[in-house]
């Protein structure tokens, strides 16, 4: 009799719309694939958000990478040393140095080619460089010697992002002749492939009274190689 009672039981509760508490259980896990979409369900869910963070940062970091690769022109006090080298071109062979405009440390516009006529020393420095501390006593002290002989000294201070380095040096040195403000190098990239262009910090370049480059130098010079390079194109008038 218990059987039969309990079976009607189960009946009645089936027409009523209840489960029985396995039912209820089944029920639940069948409601639990169906959201996660299988056992993995929850631990995709997790992995997207995840994959989506680990692209964003990628991003980040090549964008970074970018920048820091754009901006290491100036600042990064590595310089390229010289050879060592002096190169003297005859006359004949000479080819003209680029036209280079800007403004000066002390934030006045230069023009190279006001200079033409003159024997003209371009000289590539940063006050950070050990090598340009050396010379500069000896361009300082050439350039008051030749002024009156057409000679005009000219600076390209380059990777100095602050300006006060720069004046600083130029007053320590006793500079009294301009020099370009190119804290990124780009007028030394104006000189075209082939040429005789200053590649390294310091280096030198003596354009004759045409404009052309006579003298090419990868190192610091010394008061008498100075003197060397401008004597005979000072007397080449």
């Amino acid at each position: 009799m218990s059987q039969i009672r309990a079976s009607l039981r189960r009946r009645a509760a089936r027409r009523a719309g209840t489960a029985s508490p396995a039912d209820g259980a089944g029920a639940a896990r069948t409601v639990r694939r169906g959201r996660g979409g299988g056992r993995g369900g929850g631990a995709s869910r997790r992995l997207v958000p995840l994959a989506a963070c680990a692209a964003a940062g990628a991003l980040l970091l090549t964008g970074c990478s970018g920048q820091e690769k754009a901006g290491s022109s100036g600042g990064d006090t590595k310089f390229v040393q010289g050879t060592g080298q002096i190169t003297k071109v005859p006359a004949g062979e000479r080819k003209s140095a680029p036209e280079l405009t800007g403004t000066s440390v002390e934030g006045k516009k230069l023009k190279l080619s006001d200079y033409r006529g003159k024997v003209v020393v371009l000289n590539v420095w940063g006050s950070w460089c050990s090598p340009c501390r050396a010379e500069a006593p000896n361009l300082a002290k050439v350039a008051r010697d030749t002024e009156d002989k057409g000679v005009q000294f000219i600076g390209i201070n380059t990777r100095d992002l602050d300006k006060a380095n720069a004046k600083a040096f130029e007053r320590n040195y006793e500079i009294d002749y301009p020099s370009f403000y190119d804290p990124n190098g780009r007028l030394i990239l104006k000189f075209p492939k082939n040429t005789l262009s200053p590649q390294a910090i310091p280096s030198t370049v003596v354009l004759d009274r045409d404009g052309k480059i006579a003298v090419r130098a990868l190192k610091e010079l010394s008061e008498k190689e100075l003197r060397s390079a401008l004597d005979p194109l000072i007397a080449a008038k």
